[in-house]
């Protein structure tokens, strides 16, 4: 922006020089100002104008892709929170599940022990019966 004030600027006070070198009267003078003046008072506007409508058509840009994001991480975030459920049941049921063996596997081991031991008892009384 300061770059079209320069500019603005640079362009007036040529214009005023040459309209005060120039052979002319103090009316024309006036008047060359004057409307010089105005041209670059419509300048200045249509300059402003054009960057309120950029202005605003940035504000724009920018809230639509902020709802987009906030849309984008509710669902992220609703995402996240369906997979952790679904593990936490998961979860659970792998714990049921282990639960469950590790009952089945602790039953055989009774089982596999007192088979043993009745094994082991048949021996010694079989060794004692052949003495």
């Amino acid at each position: 922006m300061s770059k079209l004030i320069k500019v603005i600027t640079a362009t007036a006070a040529g214009f005023v020089a040459g309209v005060l070198m120039a052979p002319k009267s103090g009316k024309e003078t006036r008047a060359d100002l004057k409307r010089k003046a105005e041209e670059t008072k419509q300048t200045a506007e249509l300059k402003a104008e054009q960057a309120r409508a950029a202005a605003k058509a940035a504000s724009v840009s920018v809230k639509s892709g902020a709802k987009k994001v906030e849309k984008e991480a509710a669902g992220m975030a609703k995402s996240a929170k369906e997979s952790a459920t679904v593990m936490r049941d998961e979860a659970g049921r792998l714990g049921q599940e282990a639960k469950v063996r590790a009952e089945r596997v602790a039953a055989d081991a009774k089982e596999t022990a007192k088979a043993v031991e009745g094994d082991v008892r048949r021996a010694a009384q079989s060794k004692t019966d052949s003495k």
